[in-house]
């Protein structure tokens, strides 16, 4: 019985810092670099933001919004995209075989 009740404590305690890291957001941020005889080789920088969708979207970040996997808009747009640019190639393929046909 006890161990149902720590169980549960654990899980809201848990719950409520998900919720607070969710609310205000949390960079975690490091960079890597290799070198040798002060000459950098490489260098690897990693920045890792945890948040929810609109307190992310309230700091500005949104690429999710643009990226053709994630949003079927941004893949609508891109296949439109596509598509105008496929039209323009044809209607200059005909304009050259015509000319070449004269």
């Amino acid at each position: 019985m006890a161990d149902n009740i720590s169980h549960s404590v654990n899980s809201t305690n848990l719950a409520d810092i998900l919720e607070r890291v969710l609310d205000r957001g949390i960079v975690i941020a490091g960079d890597i670099r290799i070198q040798i005889a002060d000459i950098d080789l490489l260098t690897i920088k990693i920045r890792l933001v945890v948040a929810s969708v609109d307190k992310a979207m309230e700091m500005g970040i949104n690429w999710w919004q643009d990226d053709a996997f994630l949003s079927s808009t941004a893949h609508e747009s891109e296949l439109k995209q596509q598509n105008d640019m496929l039209l323009e190639r044809i209607e200059k393929l005909e304009a050259t075989t015509k000319k070449i046909q004269l």
